[in-house]
């Protein structure tokens, strides 16, 4: 059965891609790194088990991996969905609004990355999905330092695509627009609502809609497709 780990796994978009990955028969195991309720919460309603460690840190990136795949077997299928907000005008911004921002978001890439490829390249097979964001394509006011880690990710993917592509490895992206999720409902009813106005369906999409095209692009039969983006935004950003 194939072992699929993913980051940020216990809530909003993570949590719904355990759930839909579980439901296509993979052994899931979810990642999450500070909220012990949460996750506790999620393992009980799903049976899936959650695995306590922060992705900006490489040595418990390693860790943390090699303690899934003593319990589950080699990891074949990896979802970088882990991900954070500092918003904030950048003449306002801290240097460590940037900085965790770009260490969550970019650099848990290459921590996580670097501790499963090995193994895919050993097995001639992997799946490696990154969670990028509309706002790296767009840009988003207030949030330099994240549109910057979500646009990394894509040109992260496509390079790590061309490596690994001869050892049947696939690397792509997911690009969510606005989704329903406890990140977009924290935001006023005003912005929310302008927010919906230039979705051209006309509304927020949901968690599932970013996990069905997980659950494609983790399968056999997306082997063809890499370096590429898929874009799960109702329209907002059209090329």
């Amino acid at each position: 059965m194939t072992v699929a780990l993913i980051t940020g796994g216990t809530r909003g978009i993570g949590k719904a891609i355990c759930i839909a990955l579980k439901d296509a028969g993979f052994k899931v195991a979810a990642n999450y790194a500070s909220n012990d309720e949460a996750a506790a919460k999620f393992s009980e309603e799903t049976g899936i088990k959650a695995y306590k460690w922060d992705v900006a840190d490489y040595e418990a990136c390693a860790n943390g991996c090699e303690q899934v795949e003593k319990e589950f077997g080699a990891i074949t299928v990896l979802v970088n969905n882990a991900g954070i907000t500092r918003d904030s005008a950048l003449h306002k911004m801290q240097p460590e609004q940037w900085q965790k921002v770009i260490d969550v978001n970019l650099t848990s890439c290459f921590n996580m990355c670097h501790a499963i490829v090995k193994s895919m390249r050993e097995n001639n097979y992997g799946r490696i999905i990154n969670i990028s964001s509309v706002n790296g394509q767009i840009g988003q006011f207030g949030q330099t330092n994240y549109s910057s880690a979500k646009a990394g990710v894509f040109g992260f993917s496509k390079a790590l695509a061309r490596e690994n592509a001869a050892k049947g490895i696939t690397v792509n992206c997911i690009a969510p627009g606005y989704i329903d999720t406890e990140m977009v409902a924290a935001v006023s009813e005003d912005v929310l609502k302008t927010i919906i106005a230039k979705v051209p369906v006309g509304r927020l999409g949901q968690p599932e809609e970013v996990a069905r095209a997980v659950i494609f692009l983790a399968s056999k039969d997306a082997g063809f497709i890499t370096g590429e983006t898929i874009s799960v935004n109702g329209g907002l950003e059209m090329e």
